[in-house]
């Protein structure tokens, strides 16, 4: 086993302490992803079958390449690991036993889009007002209720869900949440959260399915611990009795998605719910510099609820993390663009990367790379599979293995046109609610079900569903690229998009050519695991449960890459922008309670420590936001940040041009102070502000009542002069828009 001498000491150790529960908290860059691949190879080599041992990533993405790396340690048992995302995995097992919970094995998985789809329909049936029942809310509502475990009947009765539904003024939720439960039941689907509840649904209801499933995993791993929710919570814990041969790997400082319903009490508590879990530290961090890590440290410290440990770094001092102040949000993408410029005299496009805290940002920072003729990508954009041709591909795919998938049977019914229009079809919907039948069985038989449609389009419905029961056959005799080649034959999508030859057309024919490239690698790549026969159903299933981290940074072509700080989790890259460093944006103005601001930190910690030898910080005095100029202060993480790892650079330019305040790569040219003179931690103030003695501009004082054109009558809470930005501030608490801090000579306020 010389892979292990690759091991500093403490990873050596969390490698092989196999037997028992343990905790890995492994800090950025301390090489997580190395123990838990060396953890799984070692587990081979002493002989542990690999259809014993699961592994549960968070991307599809990050489990190839460990599987990867670990055919590479230990040769080609790594194939016959249980290794995937928790929907991956849940969706595998469940098509073994999906009878026992009302499902065919050849169950749809609903994307996000199905979704929607479904509850818009639902929505417009019942004519709820669109503006309110907006999809993504209604979606989010129900997931919510879902991975908390609770059904349309229980949040029915709970008082506290139907309060703040009626604030919203969504007083039908619970009709809407049951109305969807039993449309995908009876369309034989599932969405993401239903691949996890029904399985944890079947291992409690069915005791001998659990147990043979304990059995197998003898050894259960899983990665991004501090990311899971509570039903993956209870998954795991199931899974891993009797013998609790489990092993957790996380770092609770970056623990970011609790807007996904992610729990950090689960990497907290762990060691309460296994008393004899054995803890192991990563805190060498061997990506960043140490300037870099000090300061990531200094700021996380500030949060209470956390594991202690303190990353460290062996690699050089580096530079000052550098705060850049700007007038405006132009000015400060025009700063950013000019210092990539510089900064690619050193570094390629690819090692640069610009992070924001909301998608809404990437705008002005396109705006400027664009003037500059800078390539750039959008980390997070429209999906492969999202396309609108290829989910038509899809669809068809869908409704040939799953007869009852209304959602694929509207999408492709009309295209291409074959003489079947929405109206029929709203009849057709309408008919089969009332049946109870899938949309498929009204369109074959629509005398039985009294179709009330001419004779004419009752030959064209008929014609439609004989063809998808031809492909139906198809789909059991013919591997996964045979059948798909044959369909998008014999459906005429392929002669569809042929005709059209503008170059959005010629893209689309493209497209759909890949996707069948696509699927000719996925057969190949399984027959070389040794599997002769791939359905088409097993490629549907590994496309429905591509992550946002799956598909992108494919592209080698060099470019800067801009993305939200969320979707930044887990990459690196030497050179690393963070803008828009304000209150109200980040931290969220919708993050007021401790626990949210300390998340807000967290994601802070996330952004410089994706830098591994320059991280940039800015901030814009003022910003177009919501339709309006609004005036900011400094975010209050700049002062959770020691000085000592500072470079503080003082604006000199106007509101839409900006003057580098220090050339790239040198010492700045207009810092505050230098750091041989900063104050040390023990002394520095985390509130970067002072009140003002001498009067103001106005003379306002805390208690006047003022009013503001926009924001209505206030009361003043202080007047203040920043000394990070030197403006004279005014912080007023108003009646009906919450406090907001204003520059003093731009507020334009009358006392009342």
């Amino acid at each position: 086993m010389e892979f292990l001498d690759q091991l500093n000491t403490t990873q050596r150790a969390a490698v092989t302490a196999t037997e028992g529960p343990s905790l890995i908290v492994a800090g950025a860059g301390s090489g997580k992803t190395r123990v838990l691949t060396y953890r799984i190879a070692y587990l081979l080599s002493q002989g542990v079958p690999a259809g014993n041992i699961l592994a549960l990533t968070f991307t599809n993405k990050a489990a190839r390449e460990m599987k990867e790396r670990i055919q590479k340690l230990v040769g080609n048992d790594a194939r016959y690991l249980w290794m995937g995302t928790f929907h991956s995995i849940c969706a595998k097992l469940l098509r073994h036993d999906a009878e026992k919970l009302g499902f065919t094995r050849d169950f749809t998985i609903y994307d996000t889009s199905d979704s929607k789809s479904v509850i818009k329909a639902i929505c417009k049936e019942r004519g709820l007002d669109e503006k309110i029942y907006k999809p993504t809310v209604v979606l989010g509502r129900i997931s919510m209720a879902k991975n908390n475990l609770i059904s349309p009947s229980q949040y029915g009765q709970n008082r506290d869900l139907l309060q703040a539904d009626r604030e919203a003024r969504l007083y039908d939720i619970t009709t809407v949440y049951a109305l969807y439960e039993a449309r995908l039941k009876a369309a034989n689907a599932m969405d993401f959260d239903d691949l996890l509840i029904n399985m944890l649904r079947l291992m409690d209801q069915y005791p001998e399915v659990r147990e043979q499933l304990q059995l197998m995993f003898r050894y259960v791993l899983v990665d991004e611990y501090q990311d899971t929710n509570y039903v993956q919570y209870l998954l795991v814990g199931r899974l891993a009795a009797p013998q609790d041969n489990i092993c957790v790997v996380g770092d609770d400082a970056q623990s970011i998605y609790s807007f996904r319903g992610a729990d950090i009490r689960n990497i907290l508590n762990f060691r309460q719910q296994y008393p004899q879990a054995q803890l192991f530290k990563l805190e060498r961090n061997y990506r960043s510099t140490r300037n870099i890590v000090n300061a990531a440290n200094s700021l996380i410290h500030k949060n209470i609820h956390q594991i202690e440990k303190t990353v460290f770094s062996e690699k050089e001092e580096g530079q000052p993390l550098r705060l850049n102040a700007y007038m405006d949000d132009r000015a400060e993408a025009n700063g950013v663009a000019e210092q990539i410029a510089k900064a690619h005299t050193q570094y390629g496009y690819n090692d640069i990367a610009i992070l924001y805290r909301t998608n809404a940002q990437s705008r002005v920072f396109e705006n400027e790379l664009r003037k500059r003729n800078i390539p750039y990508r959008i980390y997070g954009g429209t999906s492969f599979y999202q396309r609108k041709e290829i989910k038509d591909a899809l669809g068809y795919f869908r409704l040939a293995v799953n007869p009852r998938d209304n959602e694929a049977l509207l999408r492709i019914v009309g295209f291409p046109g074959r003489g079947i229009g929405d109206t029929t079809m709203k009849k057709v919907s309408a008919n089969a609610i009332a049946h109870h039948l899938p949309y498929l069985e009204v369109m074959r038989l629509p005398e039985e079900s009294g179709l009330d449609v001419a004779a004419a389009t009752k030959k064209r419905l008929q014609a439609f569903a004989l063809l998808m029961d031809q492909l139906a056959q198809l789909s059991e005799e013919t591997d996964a690229y045979t059948f798909a080649e044959q369909t998008l034959r014999t459906t005429g999508v392929m002669t569809a998009l042929a005709i059209d030859t503008t170059p959005e057309g010629i893209d689309r024919a493209q497209n759909v050519q890949e996707l069948l490239n696509a699927i000719r690698e996925f057969v190949a790549q399984r027959q070389e695991e040794g599997i002769d026969f791939t359905p088409i159903t097993d490629f549907l299933s590994e496309v429905s449960l591509q992550t946002d981290q799956d598909e992108n940074l494919s592209d080698t072509t060099e470019r800067v890459t801009l993305m939200t700080v969320h979707a930044a989790k887990g990459l690196e890259f030497p050179v690393v922008f963070i803008g828009g460093m304000e209150e109200n944006l980040f931290p969220s103005q919708f993050c007021t309670k401790p626990g949210e601001i300390e998340e807000e930190r967290r994601l802070l910690y996330v952004a410089i420590t994706r830098a591994m030898e320059r991280c940039y910080l800015s901030y814009a005095r003022q910003r177009f936001r919501n339709g309006q100029m609004a005036f900011n202060s400094p975010s209050r993480f700049l002062n959770d940040i020691d000085r000592q790892y500072l470079d503080l650079q003082r604006p000199a330019f106007g509101l839409s041009e900006h003057r580098p305040a220090g050339s790239f790569g040198s010492p700045s040219l207009s810092s505050i102070s230098s750091p041989s003179r900063m104050p040390s931690p023990a002394r520095f103030t985390r509130v970067v502000s002072s009140p003002l003695h001498g009067g103001n501009e106005g003379g306002f004082l805390a208690g006047d009542r003022v009013t503001h054109r926009v924001f209505g009558d206030g009361t003043v809470v202080r007047v203040y002069r920043d000394e990070v930005t030197e403006n004279d501030k005014i912080e007023i608490n108003f009646d009906t828009q919450g406090t907001k801090t204003l520059l003093l000579t731009h507020a334009k306020l009358e006392k009342i």
